[in-house]
């Protein structure tokens, strides 16, 4: 783990108001910090420009700030720093590991499917590889013919780099584990579009080193990407952070809350009446029945 005081993160998309399960989240970065007499800091992942909108943003800082989640310095937008994901992936053109994929969505879904239907993971199904072994003169071509691409990581040839990696896994009670990384389970993921210059794996990544984050705290959705960001870091030489994978907050389903399943905002209870204390209790899962 880095040295130095315990910094944590909570890096929300504004492409929609604060929810349930991102008070959880942003509450488990703050307390994680606070009881280590550390930092909490905030930053907006606003990438997708055709998504994010800036009184989204304004509501998710007015939402955290009547929580009592309070974070330290500035405000860090992604937006703003997009010479540091170009120089990331300078850096992986660089040692060869970066090629250009041609596949539509609907390419790929049918070559998974004629090898068989690769298994769904958390993050859908791995990318065959279609465009891994084009020749270099037809890459060229089409490039030179403006097609559009994404840029993807050839994972099997960065673990023949790096080798065999591992991430430290944390528990609230203070317990600590260690997890074998596994990035080729996610196959050759993207990291750059035409339209998106980072992906969140490359963004991520690149950010919560730029800002010396020492521990990541983010819901268990997100645990198996763990394995391409510790990738990523030993390939750019990025300090690794210890990492602390929180459960869901699901509804009377069971499916885990999210901003597309119009899952209950902050804003919706606190034009209810609830306080933040209340909302606080909803949202660390606790029974709570005050406003």
């Amino acid at each position: 783990m880095m040295a130095g005081p315990v910094v944590t993160r909570f890096a929300p998309s504004p492409t929609g108001y604060l929810h349930l399960g991102h008070a959880r989240s942003a509450y488990e970065g703050w307390r994680a910090a606070r009881a280590a007499n550390g930092r909490f800091l905030v930053r907006l992942e606003d990438l997708d420009q055709a998504r994010c909108r800036d009184d989204y943003a304004a509501a998710i800082l007015d939402d955290l700030a009547w929580l009592g989640l309070h974070w330290d310095g500035a405000v860090r937008r992604q937006s703003e720093h997009l010479a540091d994901y170009r120089a990331a992936l300078d850096r992986l053109a660089d040692i060869g590991l970066l090629y250009p994929c041609f596949c539509t969505r609907r390419d790929i879904r049918a070559e998974v499917a004629r090898a068989g239907g690769a298994p769904q993971g958390e993050l859908g199904a791995p990318y065959p590889g279609t465009c891994r072994g084009l020749a270099a003169a037809e890459r060229e071509r089409r490039l030179a013919a403006a097609a559009d691409c994404a840029w993807r990581l050839d994972v099997a040839a960065a673990l023949a780099r790096t080798g065999p990696l591992e991430w430290i896994e944390e528990d609230a009670t203070g317990g600590a584990r260690r997890v074998a990384a596994d990035p080729a389970a996610l196959g050759d993921v993207v990291l750059a579009r035409k339209e998106f210059p980072a992906s969140y794996h490359l963004a991520v990544t690149v950010d919560d080193a730029l800002q010396r984050v020492t521990l990541v705290t983010r819901g268990a959705d997100l645990f198996t990407a763990t394995a391409i960001h510790r990738l990523l870091q030993a390939l750019l030489g990025l300090p690794v952070p210890h990492y602390r994978h929180h459960p869901l907050l699901t509804d009377s389903a069971g499916r885990r809350l999210a901003k597309r399943d119009n899952a209950l905002t902050i804003r919706a209870l606190r034009a209810a009446g609830h306080s933040p204390a209340a909302v606080l209790a909803m949202a660390r899962g606790a029974q709570s029945s005050g406003r």
